[in-house]
């Protein structure tokens, strides 16, 4: 076996490309925690500030939404900038935004401390994709892909496991305190390995950054906060659809604008002149609907139905976690020695199958190892998917468009999480109003004939959404009332069960658009081209 290493396309001054690959991968790491470890605090965070749930949601929210709305502006100032200090920069700011989140002494506090800190995972985001693209050589660059995507994995179960620790014995405070030494080891890797990339020199984009931020804002807004105004009036003659569309005609705005000024915009659209890029973008999204769709109402379902703990039902995922850390990197070689987009479609294969599976497994009384074993397929889906895809989508980026590249591929990620979430509460929300009622109406043969009409009424008018016995007078002797109490009970998880099935469907149908896009690449065996190395400055 040869133990030739591979050259890098920059100078590093004698050092390997994978030493730049701890801070990165430690930076990405933080990012991919926090969008999944403040799920399982939100009832502490609702008794600790006596906050009501639509505020608390903001405390995702709010991180979420300038985390998608900057991510192309800051692969641009990667691309202007360099990417180094750009991601010391970010870094530093999601450092010390976690330490003012755990400090919060108000629900207003956090949610601040929360936006802030979704800058800093913006700044961070782009600039490990853009360096890993510029500093490998293209035959091991799907390698390093790979032990990056594995982070992605491994951090999915890492939030929700350590979160409910956390939780559970020191406190929810300490969600963000764990960040705080992460991010110090992270950024004095940072200032000793990463080196200091050349950058392109052109004005900045400086209209089409007010338009793609406006525009962003206002469609991530409406589709994230759509179903928290009922999809209809948010204040005055404001509706979330008029949100949304004045969005997308701004952003229209920023794409007539982009193309006038071409090479120097802030989102070439010369990028998408190729077939994968293009194609990657939309499996990208696809993809992260799928992850986010897929959580929510599994989760629910779990503690809910199956009256699992927070801890419990996160240890649930735990083996299909592991094993996407596992898969990531072998992953990301075979994308190296066959074309990408056949590994990309069999992630995408594996996903629908995996989805569909726990779809159906999803029963009221079902053995919680019936669930693992779905779950563990998934995970070597998603492993088998993540950083192919992201090698595919970069693959054909020099150093002028790295950063740029970076930041549309992560934006229309993040966007496709962004409509996942929202669609799958929707979707959630109105198959609960439908199949609880059904579940009662079809159990209500169990329930004494005199009270079987209020019984199944009640349930139709949503009174009894959380199970609860209807009111019966004080001379219905203790144990009918007892029988109908759990008659309820049971037609509410039955109801639920359903509706998660049914909910989950949906991401097999987006995963399925995924699969149909990874197949439409172009795809031989990789052609791997001798680049030009870039001369970095000798401080690095």
């Amino acid at each position: 076996m040869s133990t030739e290493q591979p050259r890098a396309l920059v100078d590093l001054h004698g050092r390997s490309p994978w030493s730049i690959l701890p801070a990165l991968c430690l930076g990405f790491f933080m990012i991919m925690v926090d969008t999944t470890i403040v799920n399982i605090a939100i009832p502490s965070l609702v008794t600790a500030f006596d906050a009501d749930l639509t505020a608390v949601g903001w405390v995702n929210s709010a991180y979420l939404l300038t985390f998608a709305t900057l991510l192309l502006v800051t692969g641009r100032l990667g691309d202007r900038f360099g990417p180094r200090p750009v991601f010391v920069l970010g870094l530093v700011i999601f450092t010390v935004t976690s330490l003012l989140c755990g400090l919060s002494g108000s629900i207003e506090m956090l949610i601040v401390a929360r936006a802030l800190q979704g800058v800093g995972a913006a700044l961070m985001t782009p600039q490990t994709m853009s360096m890993i693209t510029r500093v490998f050589p293209p035959q091991k660059r799907g390698a390093a892909m790979g032990l990056w995507g594995a982070v992605a994995g491994i951090a999915t179960i890492t939030g929700p496991v350590l979160g409910g620790l956390l939780v559970q014995t020191v406190g929810w405070e300490w969600i963000f305190y764990v960040n705080i030494p992460v991010g110090v080891v992270a950024l004095v890797l940072a200032l000793r390995t990463l080196p200091a990339l050349p950058t392109a020199n052109r004005s900045f984009d400086g209209l089409g950054v007010l338009l793609s931020v406006v525009g962003m804002f206002l469609v991530v807004f409406g589709i994230q906060e759509g179903a928290t105004f009922d999809w209809g009036t948010i204040t005055g003659p404001v509706t979330v659809w008029g949100v949304i569309a004045a969005g997308v005609l701004v952003l229209v705005g920023f794409v007539l604008w982009q193309r006038h000024r071409g090479s120097d915009a802030l989102l070439p659209l010369s990028l998408f002149h190729s077939r994968n890029f293009s194609l990657s973008n939309v499996a990208g999204g696809a993809v992260t609907f799928a992850m986010i769709g897929i959580f929510f109402p599994f989760t629910l379902f779990l503690q809910e139905v199956l009256g699992l703990s927070p801890l419990n039902a996160a240890l649930v995922g735990l083996p299909g976690s592991l094993l996407s850390g596992v898969v990531a990197p072998f992953a990301g070689r075979l994308s190296d020695r066959v074309a990408g987009k056949w590994v990309v479609a069999s992630g995408f294969a594996i996903l629908s199958v995996a989805i569909t599976w726990l779809a159906l497994a999803v029963q009221p009384d079902a053995p919680v190892w019936h669930l693992v074993l779905p779950m563990t397929l998934f995970g070597i889906g998603t492993g088998a998917l993540f950083s192919p895809l992201a090698n595919l989508a970069t693959s054909g980026l020099d150093g002028r468009t790295a950063g740029a590249g970076a930041g549309a591929f992560n934006t229309t990620r993040q966007i496709g999480g962004v409509i996942g979430s929202a669609a799958i509460v929707a979707m959630l929300t109105s198959r609960l109003a439908v199949t609880i009622p059904a579940a009662a109406e079809a159990a209500a043969d169990q329930v004494p004939e005199q009270f079987r009409q209020s019984f199944v009424d009640g349930f139709a008018s949503g009174s009894f959404a959380s199970g609860a016995a209807p009111e019966l007078p004080s001379s219905v002797p203790a144990d009918v009332a007892a029988q109908i109490g759990q008659v309820a009970q049971q037609a509410v998880h039955s109801g639920f069960a359903t509706a998660v099935t049914q909910t989950m469907l949906l991401t097999v149908a987006v995963l399925v658009l995924g699969l149909v896009s990874s197949l439409a690449m172009k795809g031989g065996r990789p052609v791997h081209h001798a680049p030009t190395q870039e001369r970095v400055p000798a401080e690095v």
